[in-house]
């Protein structure tokens, strides 16, 4: 995604979806996506959105609602998911489970969640699992986990695909969502928990990430773009022809990880005339012996240096 400020006519919610899935979740035509609903915002636009690209790109839907015990207003919100779920055609089912109250109250309540999207997954034959988890949640997760004294490698938090898990929000703010909503005329539900400012990450939302858009506003999509180079470290750190080192620029790195989501191969211009070639491991195109030859002896090739 460019940069933001620079547009007039922002890509929609369902655009931005639609080259998430393509170019870094890898859609195939066939598969089945079990979307997990909580009747918020999020995940309303999520399912709506899904919907829409469903037809278009060859995907079928399931939904499923996890009700984690805790909150007596859990079962209206997943009879109002379920509602939106009939109206769009898509199968909807939930999973009552016990989350009993004390400590590290939400990783217990995720760990649930999870867990009971694994199984409604497999009972429902779906080959991926979609969860709301949109921009701005990745930036907090990005600063708890500062907070916390991570390492730069764990910094690399919620990937657009990680395994059979995909986030096809990634790329769109929470406005974008909220925007998507409120064009549609989406009912969706309100969770209190997410105003509780005993939590941390309620604490972040609402406290840390403003005070931080205040001194720098694109503080977002710089925390999401530290996420991206964390994640895609190998990919940023090439060697030339002769063998020396080459850093690439936030924008070359991002260019190259997209490129290597489609399986492309992709020629970089660096400074002083070179044109760096580089090709995914699994390119038809690449060479026998994994090396990239220099395009037309243009001061050099490169190849993705192996870790390791």
């Amino acid at each position: 995604m460019g940069v933001r400020g620079g547009r007039s006519h922002p890509p929609t919610l369902i655009r931005l979806v639609e080259r998430t899935l393509r170019e870094e979740c890898r859609i195939n035509r066939g598969e089945k996506i079990l979307v997990a609903a909580s009747g918020g915002s999020d995940s309303t636009a999520l399912l709506h959105t899904l919907s829409i690209l469903a037809p278009k790109m060859g995907f079928t839907l399931a939904a499923h609602g996890v009700d984690h015990g805790l909150r007596s207003e859990a079962e209206g919100e997943l009879d109002l998911a379920e509602a939106h779920a009939g109206r769009l055609g898509v199968p909807f089912e939930r999973t009552v489970v016990s989350c009993v109250p004390g400590g590290n109250l939400q990783a217990r309540a995720r760990e649930l969640r999870r867990e009971a999207l694994e199984r409604a997954a497999l009972s429902s034959g779906a080959a991926r699992i979609a969860t709301a988890h949109h921009a701005d949640d990745r930036a907090e997760t990005v600063l708890i986990r500062l907070l916390h004294g991570a390492s730069p490698r764990a910094l690399a938090v919620l990937p657009a695909s990680d395994g059979h898990w995909i986030r096809p929000l990634l790329r769109a703010r929470k406005a974008d969502v909220i925007a998507h909503v409120r064009r549609h005329c989406l009912d969706y539900a309100s969770d209190p928990s997410n105003e509780n400012r005993r939590f941390l990450r309620v604490r972040v939302r609402m406290e840390l990430l403003p005070l931080l858009k205040d001194l720098s506003p694109g503080i977002v999509d710089h925390l999401t773009a530290l996420a991206d180079e964390m994640s895609s470290a190998p990919l940023a750190e090439l060697m030339d022809a002769a063998g020396r080192p080459v850093r690439l620029r936030r924008a070359q790195a991002a260019e190259l990880r997209r490129a290597f989501g489609l399986g492309r191969a992709v020629t970089i211009r660096m400074s002083g005339g070179r044109e760096l070639a580089v090709y995914p491991a699994a390119s038809k195109n690449a060479p026998s012996d994994g090396r990239t030859p220099p395009p037309s002896e243009k001061k050099g090739g490169a190849k993705p240096r192996k870790s390791g």
